[in-house]
């Protein structure tokens, strides 16, 4: 039915709407168009109204995001009512409205747009409308702003009541062409979605004008001194260091990915006298602390501080806030009450530095960043003329731990065995370092992808899914310096990261006589030394963390048992080989496991192959260049030919989830080497 013109215009509207940060956030709000169509059953007209579902955002909506219901029925749920103590039930009785099969599941908010007697209606939630409605004085303020053109509704729980209250508000207020929400946001209507869409922009920018106009300077206070924000390198450089350490702070109960954000309205908000108290009284939207929690960590230091100090007082901060978390759920859960979902803090803010935020994966880290900094729009503008005033903890309670977004939750698929996971694969721009990056992101887990070749690099984290799956950096693994800034750059784009692949490499396929020094420190300084330098950052970060980790060599079968002529390469595999052993000796009390892949013969896919080595080797066993893959295939135990997928998939095995107690482990991708088996 989405190809009906009432759904089309819905469509529409509803991109154009949400394509504008100034007037919803991210997956907030929901809008409708009801129209007459023909029942397929009885071939008279029926009353329709299509609806944004559950989930899913405005400016990205599509037919298949929208609930569809049959407006007879629907209204006549009022009958059957059973009052604000039970209207949670009202939620299964929309499933009895639906009109034919596909759609979405029909959202909370559905009461809303259906009771209100209106072809069109939107609910947004714009920081301007949110200020209102959060400001102390906000019934006062909204007559002062629209006069009678936009009513004031107090705050109620998203729900059948609501809809009711919405509709009667309308009712009784015809010059009305829509509502604040106390606590909450706005709802307009019209007759035709032109229309609709005009009142809501109306009520939006008329709001942003008032709280400008009417609004005093500064609202969030003065300064404070020392409290400034770093220079951009030196800030970011001091959240790099920081960033492993909170993360620690959000993942105590389960890991989480981060998300780093140093804007302009995030650092002024924290240089301001006002921040803390603010912070403490936390966001008011549902859309906003079902995401961010009840309240932020704010750490009450000045960014001049030495790292070590501002890392004790994390800690210190932590289990203060564990501890209030906790004062918090037992203050108002209820025998069914869903169970405590962890007390660790989504957004952490660091003064001069800028906010961390956390989620079960990028794009939910990225979106609690987005709502907080949506939170201080509303915090400056309803200080800007009058005192923020959030709705009571035990509302809020009663949202986040509300059975029907328990039941959301548990709609939710499994996660993937790598989600929540941050890796970082060398070489990962062509070859076994691509396709173990490939499989990795298939896995759950975000990915950085780090290569000589800036360009390939790009190209790999394109393909993966972007910012929000991966990202690029150029890495070259012999520069202590730029290792250095790879990390950095991982942990500012997830906070962090736990699992390493080392697998940038090179090859040169000489005899003895003809391997000059040269030769001999180029592969020892990638393979050998690189490695090192790798493990030794990645291990910094691990250990701060406190979440454990996997460290991945792919060393080679000639670690163990070399062919002739690459002395240089297989030394420098065995020195791989061998550091394997020696850190999963080093590093196994911090829970980092460390262990190698022996690949061999991987000849079609193979970066270090297409660079020459595959036609030195091929001049070495005399056999055709493209012949090699098939010649090493027939020389294993199996007779199969070794891709970089299989080498990929032997990293996942020994990341994945299942191998928990496996350290110091080579595990041979080679299709049966006897002269390699490890002894």
């Amino acid at each position: 039915m989405a190809d009906h013109p009432a759904a089309d215009a819905l469509l529409a509207r509803s991109h154009r709407l949400g394509a504008d940060p100034r007037n919803t956030n991210y997956a907030g709000g929901n809008t409708s168009a009801k129209g007459t169509a023909t029942d397929p059953v009885t071939g008279g007209d029926v009353e329709l109204m299509w609806v944004k579902g559950s989930g899913g955002d405005l400016g990205t909506l599509t037919g298949a995001g929208l609930a569809v219901l049959r407006l007879d029925r629907l209204r006549a749920l009022t009958d059957v009512y059973p009052g604000v103590d039970r209207e949670d039930e009202m939620v299964a009785a929309f499933d009895y409205c639906l009109h034919g099969k596909g759609g979405a599941a029909p959202s909370i908010d559905t009461a809303m747009h259906g009771l209100v007697e209106a072809p069109h209606v939107d609910h947004l939630h714009p920081d301007s409308g949110i200020a209102l409605a959060c400001a102390a004085d906000g019934e006062k303020l909204t007559a002062e702003c629209f006069g009678d053109t936009v009513v004031w509704v107090p705050w109620r729980r998203p729900g059948f009541q609501l809809g009711l209250d919405i509709a009667a508000v309308k009712e009784a207020n015809p010059r009305a062409v829509g509502c604040v929400l106390g606590g909450h946001g706005i709802t307009a209507w019209g007759d035709t979605s032109e229309e609709c869409e005009r009142n809501s922009l109306h009520i939006i920018r008329t709001a942003e004008r008032f709280l400008a106009e009417r609004g005093r300077p500064e609202p969030f206070g003065p300064v404070l001194d020392g409290y400034e924000p770093l220079p951009e390198a030196q800030r970011r450089e001091r959240a790099a260091a920081l960033a492993p350490y909170v993360r620690a702070v959000a993942s105590q109960d389960r890991p989480q990915v981060g998300h780093f954000d140093d804007s302009e309205t995030v650092l002024d908000f924290l240089a301001r006298a006002e921040h803390p108290r603010l912070a403490a009284l936390g966001t008011s939207c549902p859309d906003h602390f079902l995401r961010t929690k009840v309240r932020p960590l704010v750490l009450d230091l000045p960014p001049s501080v030495p790292t070590d100090e501002a890392v004790a007082r994390l800690e210190e901060l932590h289990a203060a806030y564990r501890e209030e978390y906790a004062a918090y759920y037992a203050a108002h859960a209820t025998p069914d009450s869903p169970a405590m979902r962890g007390a660790d803090p989504a957004i952490v803010l660091v003064p001069g530095v800028g906010m961390f935020s956390f989620g079960k994966d990028k794009q939910t880290a990225r979106v609690a960043g987005e709502f907080y900094v949506n939170a201080i729009n509303v915090m400056r503008g309803a200080e800007a003329v009058s005192t923020y005033a959030p709705i009571e903890e035990s509302e809020k309670f009663r949202i986040e731990y509300w059975a029907l977004e328990e039941a959301k939750l548990r709609r939710m698929p499994e996660p993937k065995p790598l989600a929540g996971r941050v890796a970082l694969v060398t070489g990962a721009g062509s070859g076994i370092g691509k396709a173990i990056a490939r499989r990795l992101a298939a896995e759950g887990a975000c990915v950085v992808v780090a290569d000589l070749n800036g360009d390939n690099a790009a190209a790999v984290a394109e393909e993966l899914g972007g910012p929000d799956k991966a990202v690029a950096v150029r890495a070259d693994v012999t520069s202590e310096e730029q290792i250095e800034e790879a990390f950095r750059a991982a942990v500012l784009a997830f906070g962090g990261v736990d699992l390493v692949v080392n697998n940038a490499g090179i090859s040169i396929s000489k005899p003895l006589l003809e391997t000059s020094a040269k030769d001999w420190d180029l592969q020892h300084d990638i393979m050998a030394r690189g490695s090192f330098l790798v493990s030794r950052e990645a291990a910094r970060v691990m250990i701060a963390q406190r979440l454990g980790g996997d460290l991945v060599y792919i060393a080679s079968k000639n670690a163990v048992f070399a062919g002739p002529n690459n002395i240089a390469y297989s030394a420098a595999k065995a020195d791989q080989a061998h550091q394997v052993r020696l850190l999963a000796a080093e590093l196994g009390e911090h829970g980092i496991r460390v262990n190698g892949v022996n690949p061999d013969g991987v000849v079609r896919g193979s970066g270090i192959f297409a660079g020459g080595w595959g036609a030195q080797r091929a001049a070495v066993y005399g056999v055709p260049e493209e012949k090699l893959g098939e010649f090493y295939a027939q020389r294993t135990l199996l007779k199969r030919e070794v891709l970089p997928d299989h080498v990929a998939a032997a990293v996942f095995a020994l990341t994945g989830g299942d191998l928990t107690h496996t350290t110091g482990l080579h595990v041979p991708v080679d299709a049966g080497v006897a002269a390699a088996f490890l002894r």
